[in-house]
């Protein structure tokens, strides 16, 4: 009955998305697929996690759109998310509240969910909200070469700070929600950690491209919004975006299991 409830809850979710344009059709189908899991056996205290991501995530996505003029020619996708986007942001954590079905008596499976949101929403919060900055990001590889915000790999105090809310804000109703407040400090760290492992594979070994006719770096590939072919100019050429994404969350609740069993 509960993963009957938590698939409902998941239609109308990503139904509203979708109408609110936050996700495309295959983004939709993929969000229902990820919110049936996390919210079927998790239950409540899981969807409010997800949730929190996803709403503020959203929100944050279309603020500050003067601060973002020009800035899409630098990401491979726009506020849409596509199915891609879904499981690189909600894979980890659908992974665990699986996991959570083996094990209810475990709190790992809730640590490694929680950990994973926070780094994705620190990712998230810091690329959204760095745009504040009233300097140029530098590059997180030696934090001296100053590059153009938006930049793969950029980092600046604002968006430092505001990965470090971001993070904040899940652990702490990870906490609220378990009533363990030791796991504050974990998942909050464990989550910043992550956003900054996402930015340091965007300085070295994410697939970068070029685009010959506005002279931009970018992430984008085949075209770039001018509609040029853009050329490959470094990293993994399979290690998109959506794979960072992925990986910030991997390192997140890498980083938190290792802190628990220490």
């Amino acid at each position: 009955m509960q993963l009957l409830l938590g698939f409902l809850l998941a239609i109308i979710i990503a139904f509203l998305a979708y109408k609110a344009h936050s996700l495309n059709k295959i983004g939709a189908l993929a969000a229902t697929f990820t919110g049936t899991i996390i919210f079927g056996i998790g239950g409540w205290d899981w969807a409010i996690l997800l949730l929190t991501f996803f709403i503020t995530s959203s929100i944050l996505s279309r603020a500050f759109k003067k601060r973002k003029q020009g800035l899409d020619e630098k990401f491979s996708k726009g506020h849409e998310r596509d199915a891609g986007q879904v499981f690189g942001n909600g894979g980890i954590a659908t992974l665990f509240a699986a996991l959570h079905f083996f094990f209810p008596e475990s709190v790992i499976p809730w640590v490694g969910f929680a950990a994973s949101l926070a780094a994705v929403n620190a990712d998230t919060w810091g690329t959204e909200l760095g745009v504040l900055n009233p300097h140029p990001p530098r590059m997180i590889t030696n934090l001296k070469k100053i590059v153009e915000k938006g930049t793969s790999g950029g980092i600046s105090l604002i968006g430092t700070i505001a990965s470090l809310a971001g993070s904040a804000l899940i652990a702490f109703l990870a906490s609220l929600l378990t009533e363990s407040w030791s796991l504050f400090p974990l998942i909050t760290f464990s989550g910043l950690a992550g956003s900054l492992f996402d930015s340091f594979l965007g300085a070295t070994v994410q697939a970068m491209y070029y685009c010959p006719t506005d002279k931009k770096e970018t992430e984008k590939h085949p075209l770039h919004t001018c509609g040029t072919q853009t050329v490959h100019i470094r990293g993994w050429k399979w290690l998109n975006n959506d794979w960072v994404n992925f990986s910030c969350g991997a390192c997140g609740m890498i980083t938190a299991l290792i802190l628990v069993l220490l």
